[in-house]
């Protein structure tokens, strides 16, 4: 069930910018027992929605691992997505206009304190397992750092505790692309969607890996088009994503969504990265794709060596970042393991 939760009070971000609130989309499935103590969190990566039940379908739904039958599994739409969040999208109350390029950016940890009054006001008071992947997995991080007592497990993947200077070039690259659109500066909600779809072919090359692409789209697969050109499977397989995504997402909210990745830091004003991240007192299970080269293995080994007591597990995956989402029958194993594990935390990494 998708629910819109209404934040009527004022609310400040780190820019300083204040709103007069806010609102966010998000999707239940499950209820809660009696004593809500079966709340799972997820928070989706960049382009999804609210429902992983779309988007995660291994791992989530009837009679998978994260079964509604058994837990309240909630997933927020977060700030700034067209998924029905607040959004450039969105109309600005000063204006009565949408805010479009106007609005104003959330950074990692203002999603996360959004997410606290929507907490609240469900009357959740402990999360049992909490998990995000890519962006996802930034939130939880702050989220945990910042609130360490209300999670008892968190599975961040394929993340980070700062955005690299690497993972920032690819998203101003993705958004030079935007801006080079003609339309990009126009006051519409269809503004820069040639830019956008030309941003995803950039983005699709730090998601995927070599050896994916000489699998799911090798040289053989070629084809004579129009006028006798010959088209190779990659080169069709970038276009067609690139005008997947125009069609179901906004160039306004990629464009903010991508700076908003770029914010994270869990050490701002926390004394560092080490500091922040040794706040942490949930059991923690760290995933990462030894083929990833948006977010390298080092940077999950390293969240495990900060992290008390954390774990590590290291998933083999022709597929890069995108792993994350297509390696469940590995990461399933892990967390039934992680989760009925009930020794005192050791540290220990697995390869798979």
């Amino acid at each position: 069930m998708t629910s819109i939760f209404k934040y009527d009070n004022s609310f400040t971000l780190e820019s300083g910018v204040t709103l007069p609130g806010y609102h966010l989309a998000y999707t239940t499935h499950g209820k809660l027992n009696a004593d809500k103590s079966n709340v799972v969190w997820i928070f989706h990566a960049l382009t999804a929605n609210s429902n992983p039940l779309e988007w995660w379908p291994g791992l989530v739904g009837d009679g998978r691992f994260f079964d509604p039958a058994k837990y309240f599994i909630i997933c927020v739409n977060k700030p700034g997505s067209p998924y029905g969040s607040i959004s450039p999208l969105s109309i600005n109350p000063q204006t009565n206009q949408p805010y479009y390029h106007d609005f104003p950016l959330f950074t990692i940890r203002d999603m996360v304190r959004t997410y606290q009054h929507l907490k609240d006001h469900l009357g959740i008071s402990k999360i049992f397992i909490a998990l995000g992947g890519s962006t996802g997995g930034m939130q939880l991080l702050e989220w945990a750092i910042e609130e360490p007592a209300l999670f008892e497990h968190i599975v961040p993947i394929a993340t980070n505790a700062i955005l690299s200077p690497w993972g920032i070039a690819f998203n101003a690259s993705q958004r030079m692309a935007i801006e080079a659109d003609s339309s990009w500066l126009e006051r519409r909600p269809d503004a820069g969607q040639k830019g956008l779809a030309a941003a995803r072919s950039i983005a699709l090359l730090s998601y995927r890996h070599y050896n994916g692409y000489d699998i799911t789209q090798a040289r053989d697969k070629a084809f004579v088009a129009l006028h006798n050109e010959v088209v190779f499977a990659s080169d069709n397989y970038q276009r067609y994503q690139g005008l997947k995504l125009v069609n179901r997402f906004n160039a306004l909210c990629y464009y903010r969504l991508s700076q908003s990745m770029d914010s994270h830091d869990v050490g701002r004003k926390r004394g560092g990265v080490e500091a922040a991240l040794q706040k942490i007192t949930a059991k923690t299970l760290v995933i990462g794709i030894k083929s990833d080269v948006l977010y390298p293995i080092a940077e999950q080994e390293y969240l495990q060596k900060t992290i008390r007591g954390a774990e590590l597990l290291n998933i083999a995956s022709d597929f890069g970042h995108d792993g994350f989402l297509l390696e469940y029958e590995k990461i399933e194993p892990a967390l039934r393991k992680f989760i009925e594990d009930k020794q005192s935390h050791h540290l220990k990494v697995v390869n798979e």
